[in-house]
């Protein structure tokens, strides 16, 4: 195949001579600048967004995709009509009650403020993981006894295990002479669950729906909807469709709305990420421009022959461009398979590993995306592009008469 001679001489000055050396290595260092930016950049990113995606599934395996709220009475009485039209919505895989309440838990061993969720366990498992994260009992139970499942750490806390009884206090009681009067209700746990977030496992309990009815004399009442979507990532506009389909006073809140500043902080902290290791990158940008600029010098003599025998001053700049770009390509190249074969080896080996009781995770999770190393290896070249701007329009300024007039 012909090359174009301003290909072939660019390829050609990426070669040094015995004599040249020195810019040979400041070359290699040059393509070692853009390895390494790529290549961390490739694998800080991997692993935020692994981070992310195992936090937000540990989110979404506790919650539910959709929440949906009564504004005004802050109860939903006619639920029992509400979510055959709410099913009846494309993308939604099922939708079930729940209620919410804060309490006491009392043991003989501790005392401890919690979440208290009243569910129906035929059908929670349907829009939570709560089946797969229960580690020692069933979710059934609670509908064979008055029963209720709690988390691992709320577990220790309390010293509570598997045929125990706990205590439920709730402010919420009687008017009695005195004043308020406590509401105090025996529960055998039946359950101990385990999310992999301390903020779940030590501050929520569940119990059956009609036992939730009960203790909070709320009647037929249920304090929301829970909806699960066969797509996270449309959750927003099915929010929206099922919010005007229902109308007021119904509000309907998608998991992004409802943890908006965990997930906008992990991607501001994305982007500064990407920002200050994209610095890597335009050191290794500087390298270049040195690079060129000693080539340059070098090869003055080159430079003024080939203008002398009708070389143009774009096909002079096209030469030097080709050199940058290419110590750029390269170093790209060999970056992103480094990162890539790094996150395969994190992924599969997990031999960075971390203190579980502080992270709830024993390794970092890994997650590449292929538009993150698109973006990353045309940043990168694209910087090298520019660093060859400046060298390459200083060669076509050069005047070949008076790189010869001593030669």
């Amino acid at each position: 195949m012909k090359l174009s001679y301003e290909l072939f001489i660019g390829l050609r000055y990426l070669k040094a001579k015995r004599k040249q050396t020195f810019i040979s290595l400041i070359t290699m260092i040059s393509m070692a600048g853009v390895a390494v930016g790529v290549w961390a950049l490739i694998v800080v990113l991997s692993v935020m967004t692994g981070f992310e995606e195992d936090l937000r599934n540990k989110i979404l395996g506790t919650n539910s995709h959709i929440v949906i709220i009564d504004r005004g009475e802050g109860a939903i009485k006619d639920y029992k009509n509400i979510i055959p039209k709410i099913e009846k919505v494309e993308h939604v895989i099922s939708a079930t009650p729940f209620i919410y309440n804060q309490v006491m838990l009392t043991t003989e061993n501790g005392v401890s403020g919690v979440v208290l969720r009243g569910i129906d366990p035929s059908e929670e498992g349907k829009v939570t993981d709560i089946k797969k994260n229960i580690k020692d009992g069933r979710l059934e139970a609670l509908n064979e006894k008055q029963g209720i499942i709690i988390g691992k750490e709320l577990a220790k806390r309390l010293l509570a295990f598997v045929g125990n009884k706990i205590t439920v206090v709730s402010p919420l009681g009687a008017i009695g002479p005195m004043g308020t009067i406590p509401k105090m209700k025996s529960f055998e746990v039946v359950g101990i669950f385990e999310s992999g977030m301390y903020e779940y496992d030590s501050t929520l309990a569940y119990i059956s729906i009609k036992d939730a009815q009960q203790f909070f004399n709320m009647g037929d009442a249920v304090s929301g909807i829970e909806v699960r979507l066969d797509d996270i990532y449309i959750a927003r506009g099915i929010s929206e469709k099922i919010q005007s389909i229902l109308g007021f006073p119904y509000w309907a809140r998608d998991w992004g709305q409802m943890n908006r500043n965990l997930f906008s902080a992990l991607a501001l902290e994305r982007i500064a990420m990407f920002i200050i290791l994209t610095l890597i990158v335009l050191v290794a940008a500087f390298n270049i421009v040195s690079t060129l600029i000693m080539i340059v010098m070098e090869k003055n003599k080159d430079i003024a022959i080939l203008m002398s025998m009708g070389a143009t001053k774009k096909g002079i700049m096209k030469i030097f461009v080709i050199n940058g770009l290419m110590i750029g390509i390269v170093g790209t190249i060999i970056g992103v398979a480094a990162g890539y074969f790094s996150c395969i080896l994190l992924a599969k080996y997990q031999f960075i590993k971390l203190p579980s009781d502080i992270y709830y995770i024993s390794h970092l999770p890994v997650k590449m995306k292929l538009v993150n190393i698109i973006v990353i290896a045309i940043s990168a070249v694209g910087i090298s592009f520019l660093a060859t701007i400046y060298p390459s329009y200083q060669a076509a300024k050069l005047d070949p008469a008076e790189a010869l007039r001593y030669e």
